[in-house]
């Protein structure tokens, strides 16, 4: 009970934060005021958090509040799974804080962002903590609305408003998918706090549209395919301490939601249950990564890789359940371990990229990487920093990006052991589509990082960057140093998660640390093994070594030439690769089918003196055929509806009537 009081002594904090922006909004400090008490109390919740995780005694503490429902109050719980969430959360947050102090003063409309910000941070913390529907849904919205706005603090620019109007439908859509979800969790009987939801007995019809529900309620948030299209309009339109949260911190609070209402409030899974999670998990690593190597703007790329991320999370959810149904209990904690390792890493490099994006755009105004180019000479800490977090998220050893993927590929290779022909198939091909989106992410970010920070400059912006300042630098070197620090020991990771996995599917990975030489072992040593600490050192003294030999034999004379000159001494730096260039060729080979590509030449007339354009139309399909439709038949119903308007007293009287007796009949025929 007292780390809960201590937690929500904590959001309290928060809240009282929030309202301290709205007071102390004409103070020149408020911004370091209200960053710099968020980054204590974040620090402070991530440290409880943890505290709890690794703690012998790590038993359930629970706390009621006289608040919510009037026959239910609020309850709140800081178990093993709350703790870990909690943690990646509160990390997050610490992270953004300490990169606001600093970013935060470039900020062009602070009243617009100070107050929401810890009230977004607050809103995710309570929807890990509450233990009951009402606190859930009720925290889950607050922590959506906050988040819009956010993401409309620039109302002014168009696009951003179109990103707030879709993130704002979507985010209700999400919303009411979750409440019927908790409502036929609750049953006839309206237990509408966990303990009584995990008592109930529920029927596999109630089971497959428990879990439609939630797989589109948090589904929607975490921005699983086809439900993504809010994602990369309103991640990229937040300022970029707050895009970092959204991507890497917001979206595992969904997967928290779907974790929470399927492993621990559903009960036993079924194996098509898996099958279904893993089928979309596929096709949205597949889709995120390739919808990334389409893109320019550089914030866009990085939100269309958090799709991808998100898929690649639930294919280890799905694994999971596959496992867990067939009774598979050790597999089915190397998969949930994977997933949740990769919910672990994806915060740090996601919101490390994120950083770095922020730090391009506050010192260039540009988003754009064909106007970019050359900031490795103008920004190199920035530069180093974002290397690390490609290198990460590329899942390229040592780093931890690496670890995660790797141990979801070992809990692939168990599939022959499942009895279901079904996943026998599916979980190879699954394997195939993991195997394929790694490959083509490493790609994707070859280009984000070459075309942003190597070659020259493509704009006088760029040529005039400078580097940002001490403290966004050091929240970006603080996460770099996590990414190696997880991927040469993750075996410390993976005990941790230990009792996540326990308290979900009776069952848990080796200990890792008995292993020697902080090797980590997925089932026993005779299968597999990895050993990041090894693999760092081997790479370090081979780098030595090859830096050492060139240095010892290559010649002294210094030798400059302009880089990316492809063999003509061309000074234009026009004369580089591009973004849409490097992208060219895996275009041609996906988008054509994926996104129905053209390319058209447009030739300028016959003494026009400007130069032929090669022009790219991409069409995104799931939002022509899927949103467009579902938009123009909601526009035709509502312009039907709206005669309703016009209606008598007595024709309303008559409709609340026949709205009585359907609702009373449907509770006769439900009980």
């Amino acid at each position: 009970m007292i780390s809960v009081a201590v937690l929500l002594s904590g959001v309290a904090v928060l809240l009282a934060a929030a309202v301290a922006a709205i007071a102390l909004k004409h103070s020149p400090s408020v911004t370091r005021v209200i960053y710099g008490a968020t980054l204590i109390v974040s620090l402070a919740i991530a440290a409880t958090a943890l505290h709890h995780l690794v703690s012998a005694a790590a038993a359930p503490s629970l706390i009621a509040l006289p608040l919510g429902l009037p026959w239910v109050g609020a309850h709140f719980r800081l178990d093993a799974l709350s703790s870990f969430f909690l943690f990646v959360v509160g990390s997050g947050s610490a992270a953004s804080s300490l990169y606001g102090l600093g970013h935060g003063l470039h900020e062009k409309a602070p009243r617009r962002v100070l107050p929401f910000f810890p009230a977004f941070l607050a809103g995710m913390m309570l929807v890990i903590l509450a233990d009951d529907a009402f606190t859930f849904l009720l925290s889950w919205e607050f922590m959506s609305l906050a988040s819009w706005a956010l993401v409309m603090a620039h109302h002014h620019d168009r696009d951003n408003a179109r990103a707030g109007y879709v993130y704002l439908v979507m985010a209700s859509f999400g919303t009411l998918a979750l409440i019927l979800a908790f409502g036929l969790l609750a049953g006839a009987g309206g237990g509408y706090d966990f303990a009584s939801i995990r008592a109930a007995e529920h029927t596999p019809h109630l089971d497959a549209l428990v879990l439609a529900l939630v797989l589109l309620g948090a589904g929607s948030k975490a921005g699983l395919v086809p439900l993504h299209v809010w994602l990369p309009l309103a991640h990229p339109a937040a300022p970029s301490h707050v895009s970092a949260l959204m991507s890497g911190v917001m979206t595992k609070v969904a997967v928290y939601g779907f974790v929470r209402l399927i492993f621990d409030l559903l009960g036993e899974p079924t194996w098509w249950a898996g099958m279904i999670v893993l089928i979309l998990g596929g096709i949205t690593s597949v889709l995120g990564v390739l919808y990334a190597l389409m893109q320019h703007d550089l914030k866009r790329l990085l939100a269309y890789h958090t799709v991808e991320n998100i898929g690649i999370i639930f294919i280890g959810l799905g694994l999971a359940l596959a496992f867990q149904a067939n009774g598979m209990n050790w597999a089915a904690a190397l998969a949930l371990t994977a997933a949740l390792f990769h919910v672990f890493n994806h915060a740090l490099f996601k919101s490390l990229l994120f950083f770095g994006a922020g730090a391009v755009l506050a010192a260039t105004g540009e988003r754009d990487m064909e106007r970019l180019g050359g900031l490795i000479h103008r920004m190199p800490y920035t530069s180093i920093a974002f290397l690390v977090g490609c290198v990460a998220i590329s899942a390229l050893p040592p780093l931890n990006g690496f670890v995660s993927e790797w141990l979801t590929f070992q809990a692939i290779l168990q599939s022959p052991e499942l009895p279901q022909w079904g996943l026998k198939i599916m979980v190879p091909a699954v394997g195939a589509m993991l195997a394929l989106s790694a490959a083509l992410a490493a790609a994707c970010f070859v280009k984000a990082f070459g075309i942003t920070f190597l070659g020259r400059a493509r704009s006088s912006a760029a040529e005039t960057a400078e580097e940002v300042d001490r403290f966004s630098l050091a929240a970006m070197f603080a996460f770099a140093g996590l990414c190696l620090l997880a991927g040469i020991l993750p075996g410390f990771v993976i005990d941790g998660l230990a009792p996540v996995t326990q308290s979900l599917v009776t069952g848990r990975m080796p200990v890792q640390t008995e292993i020697p030489w902080f090797s980590i072992v997925p089932i026993a040593e005779s299968r597999s093994s990895y050993n990041g600490l090894l693999v760092f050192v081997f790479i370090a003294i081979s780098a030595t070594l090859a830096v050492l030999a060139i240095h010892r034999f290559a010649s002294h004379a210094v030798r400059r030439a302009p880089a990316w000159d492809c063999g003509w001494p061309d000074p234009s730096p026009e004369t580089q690769y591009t973004a849409a260039s490097f992208a060219q060729p895996i275009r041609r080979v996906y988008a054509t089918y994926a996104f129905r590509a053209k390319e058209t030449v447009e030739m300028p007339a016959p003494g026009d003196r400007r130069p032929a354009q090669l022009v790219v139309r991409l069409q995104d399909l799931v939002w022509d055929y899927l949103y467009e439709p579902i938009a123009g038949v909601v526009g035709l119903a509502a312009g039907r509806l709206n005669e309703l308007q016009f209606l008598t007293i007595r024709r309303y009287l008559g409709l609340v009537f026949l709205a009585l007796v359907s609702l009373l009949t449907v509770i006769a025929l439900w009980t």
